[in-house]
């Protein structure tokens, strides 16, 4: 099942980062590039600085964010609309953007009203980081292909590994919005970015060729066009 994945091996995350910028540029210079799905973690700095630092315009671009926390407002430096603002949207212009609302008072209605928005734009391309369980966004473990925007709850390893990342001592909410498995395959395009050993059991399962569902990156074995770099030696 690996004829529509293809892996691209890299010496660095900074590689990486360039070989996604060629990607990104080729799609802007081709006028293919319009609607853009984003990703957040540790993963993406070297990305977004790279997209940053570079000439490429945005301002025909509409971006959607994969995930954020629930219960999370944007001005808190653990949230991802932070993250994204800080790495990225406050350096570069955008037509639109769009992220989860964490803070809605109906989580349901905000799941619908995300997923419509994400249907009605089209993703041309998703840029996708995984977990250290094989997740991608929040689609933990056993989470169905037919996933849309939903409420997740976030597993003990997701907890551990990302409450690393948060400041002033607030507490990792053990929920959040995220896209589906079935939002995220629907973009035409699918980059998967996986930098460091911690990784390695993730893209080893993809490397298998079989779908798991309690490893949601292998889902992308579904795909018609997926890229997965990487900078594991496999």
């Amino acid at each position: 099942m690996m004829e529509n994945c293809k892996l691209i091996q890299v010496a660095s995350p900074e590689k990486g980062a360039e070989h996604f910028y060629q990607m990104i540029k080729e799609e802007l210079d081709h006028n293919r590039l319009h609607v853009l799905g984003l990703a957040t973690g540790s993963t993406m700095i070297p990305v977004y600085k790279k997209l940053t630092e570079s000439e490429l315009d945005f301002s025909d671009v509409t971006t959607f964010n994969l995930d954020e926390y629930v219960g999370l407002s944007a001005s808190s430096p653990n949230s991802y609309a932070y993250f994204m603002k800080d790495h990225l949207f406050n350096k570069k212009n955008f037509k639109d953007t769009n992220i989860p609302n964490g803070m809605a008072e109906d989580l349901d209605a905000e799941c619908k009203r995300y997923e419509h928005a994400l249907q009605e734009a089209k993703l041309d391309i998703q840029l996708l980081g995984v977990g250290e369980n094989g997740h991608i966004a929040f689609n933990e473990p056993g989470t169905p292909a037919d996933s849309v925007t939903h409420v997740a709850q976030l597993t003990d390893s997701t907890l551990g590994v990302n409450s690393q990342y948060f400041e002033n001592d607030e507490k990792i909410p053990n929920t959040a919005l995220t896209m589906g498995i079935a939002s995220i395959m629907s973009a035409k395009k699918l980059i998967l970015l996986a930098f460091g050993e911690k990784k390695r059991p993730a893209i080893t399962k993809v490397l298998e060729g079989k779908v798991d569902p309690d490893w949601t990156i292998t889902y992308l074995l579904k795909h018609n066009d997926v890229t997965i770099i990487t900078d594991l030696e496999l």
